[in-house]
């Protein structure tokens, strides 16, 4: 560059100017195909989230792959696209989730997970049993009582092309720093 520009001002900030473009270009490649930052927004996910906290979704995960049950995954709530949820998988394609008695069954076996906050007080609007879709996922919020989920009909189940991605760090607070 420096041979093709006579004045070396001029050539330093050709330099600059260019790897400014250069590092713009790939932040856009990786916000759009690897990874981006999401934010918790309310206490749907506590105890494992809490409002505020920051963290980072991996895209890459659901190119290359299925998500799996338990996976914690963003998207944009479907009454309000600009919005994006986070909610751990619960059911996958074909499974038949149940809520009766304030129990959820998954094909029939009772959900005992280590995740939630409480009791399930809620079942929201959906039509139980549910069969979830195919190319489709079941997800609920830690906090059962405290979540807009696929127990409701503005949520529903998420198709996997829907998913931006799985939370798989959170960065801030710093003091909580780490994987999900």
């Amino acid at each position: 560059m420096k041979k093709f520009i006579k004045n070396k001002f001029l050539a330093e900030a050709a330099e600059w100017a260019l790897t400014a473009a250069g590092m713009f270009v790939l932040f856009l490649v990786c916000q759009n195909f690897i990874f981006r930052s999401a934010v918790v927004s309310g206490p749907s996910m506590e105890p494992t989230l809490h409002h505020g906290e920051r963290l980072i979704i991996l895209k890459l995960p659901f190119l290359f792959g299925s998500p799996k049950r338990n996976d914690v995954v963003a998207f944009p709530y479907k009454e309000n696209p600009s919005q994006h949820f986070i909610k751990r998988i619960i059911g996958l394609p074909g499974d038949i989730i149940d809520i009766q008695n304030r129990m959820i069954t998954v094909n029939g076996i009772e959900l005992n997970d280590e995740f939630t906050n409480g009791q399930l007080l809620s079942i929201g609007d959906a039509m139980f049993p549910l069969t979830v879709p195919a190319g489709s996922y079941f997800v609920m919020g830690d906090n059962r009582d405290q979540s807009n989920d696929s127990r409701y009909a503005g949520v529903g189940c998420i198709a996997k092309k829907d998913m931006m991605g799985k939370a798989v760090l959170r960065f801030w607070p710093l003091e909580k720093f780490g994987g999900i």
